[in-house]
């Protein structure tokens, strides 16, 4: 037999699910009772606590979590089932009327209290052509494995800063919540996947977003800095022998793709005098060059680069780097890390002195200084000179290419002008910034597939750049302000 249900937020027949010889469901209780009930065993808990000697206050919070866990996974399922109820029976996506509606159709979701049923009206839209549940949307549990917002968030941030195999492990001991590996490496993977496409509409959004220049107090300089580091990846997974006998190695490490970005006023120093930058924006991509240049633009973008007095971008000589910088910042100046210019002085006073190294410090010593607060017109003339002097061979070859790489560089190694500006000399904010990376994704025994590190490479992001919260809006929420 089928009822139809009319009201405001019902336009379509709804069919129940039968219940024929089903016994009556018993009325539940009140969450008052409940409470109350919750209340009593505190106090029973508070009278234990007392009398226990071996019990620090570490005990008492866990039994008093454990008094309250039935009270909140109550209150939970009856606030998601009275917002399931109330869902409108119009498809989520495109706002169309749904036909063909059924109630009762029931699905269990895990969430930080315990395990919730709900019961949800399903119907068919005839735009989409799918079959949608608008209790579902409502709550945020769309897309998922049966996992409240709050546990995928649990799951997001937990994979990406742990192991999964450690995260489960964390996850079970602090918040209670149980995620096998596997199933936490799934979700984590989803919620990674769902970022990426969030990245792709805010990075739009970023680049085309057309409003008026806010006037700037101060006029401030961008730093942009780029680098890469190696990430291993499963490539003909199985396949290695078969390969090798073909005389192809199969590649195994391959580049993530990184840079940072902050404006120069917003770098300070602790009380002990280490530089330490305020506020900066990070990413990190596997999806090669292209993605970089635009994930790193919309990310200058939103720190202010549009109001920007000037851009500087730093690296250390690789030729991605400037190419880079001149397709996609070519007013910028730029600015050769210090630290690996200083490296190419060493390989050449390596070539000149070999083992000699009292003669080989006595020599780098004057150019490094000199370098750093004169000029590197007078470094290159004097690499020359040494250089002018050589027989033919090894050690003229060795100079020879890196007097050649000091000449390409020259317009990028102004290190005194940029004491006197206060500007950085190096790249130590990305560098650190690799590091980082590499310390999560670079453990002994860990391979990567594409869309799984691209997927929680993102969620860093997410997490570093503060946009957690678009990703996650509950975790915006305070009840302390409502």
């Amino acid at each position: 037999m089928t009822t139809t249900l009319l009201s405001p937020a019902r336009t379509c027949p709804v069919t129940p699910s039968p219940r024929a010889g089903v016994p009556a469901v018993p009325v539940p209780e009140a969450l008052a009772v409940l409470a109350a009930r919750a209340a009593v065993a505190l106090e029973a808990a508070l009278t234990g606590f007392l009398a226990a000697t071996d019990q620090n206050l570490g005990h008492f919070e866990t039994q008093a979590a454990h008094e309250v866990q039935e009270l909140l996974r109550t209150a939970t399922q009856r606030a998601a089932q009275a917002k399931a109820d109330a869902a409108p029976p119009r498809c989520p996506v495109c706002g169309q009327a749904l036909s063909r509606c059924s109630a009762g159709h029931a699905r269990t979701f895990q969430t930080r209290f315990g395990d919730i049923t709900l019961h949800r009206t399903r119907g068919y839209c005839k735009r989409c052509r799918k079959w949608r549940t608008p209790a579902d949307t409502a709550l945020g549990l769309d897309d998922t494995a049966g996992y409240s917002p709050g546990v995928q968030a649990m799951a997001a941030l937990a994979a990406s800063k742990l192991p999964v195999a450690e995260a489960s492990v964390v996850l079970e001991h602090l918040a209670g919540v149980k995620l096998p590996p596997a199933t936490l490496d799934r979700e984590a993977k989803r919620q990674g996947q769902r970022a990426q496409r969030l990245r792709t509409q805010l990075d739009q959004h970023a680049a085309t977003e057309q409003k008026q220049l806010e006037l700037v107090l101060q006029p401030y300089q961008m730093i942009i800095q780029l680098d890469a580091w190696n990430i291993r990846e499963r490539d003909a997974w199985g396949q290695s022998a078969t390969l090798r006998r073909r005389g192809q190695e199969p590649e195994r490490w391959h580049w993530v793709w990184t840079g940072t970005v902050f404006r120069l006023d917003q770098r300070g120093q602790t009380a002990g005098g280490r530089p330490v930058i305020v506020q900066r924006g990070y990413v990190f991509t596997r999806q090669g060059l292209d993605a970089l240049r635009e994930q790193l633009h919309a990310e200058a973008l939103r720190r202010g680069l549009g109001q920007a007095a000037s851009v500087l971008v730093i690296g250390d000589g690789a030729v991605w780097i400037w190419r880079l910088a001149d397709d996609r910042w070519p007013q910028a100046k730029q600015r050769l890390d210090f630290y690996h210019a200083v490296q190419h002085l060493v390989a050449v006073g390596r070539a000149l002195w070999g083992e000699d190294k009292v003669a080989f410090k006595a020599w780098l010593k004057p150019l490094v200084r000199q370098l750093k607060n004169e000029s590197a017109v007078k470094v290159i003339r004097q690499l020359e000179e040494a250089l002018a002097g050589l027989p033919t061979g090894p050690v003229a070859e060795a100079v020879t290419k890196e007097v050649a790489y000091f000449r390409e560089h020259q317009h990028r190694m102004d290190y005194r002008a940029a004491r006197r500006a206060g500007e950085p000399l190096g790249s130590g904010p990305v560098e650190a910034t690799c590091r980082q990376g590499q310390c999560r994704f670079k453990r002994p025994g860990q391979f990567w597939s594409p869309a799984g590190d691209e997927a929680l490479l993102c969620l860093e992001t997410f997490w570093r750049n503060d946009r957690w919260t678009l990703l996650f809006p509950h975790t915006a929420f305070d009840p302390a302000r409502n």
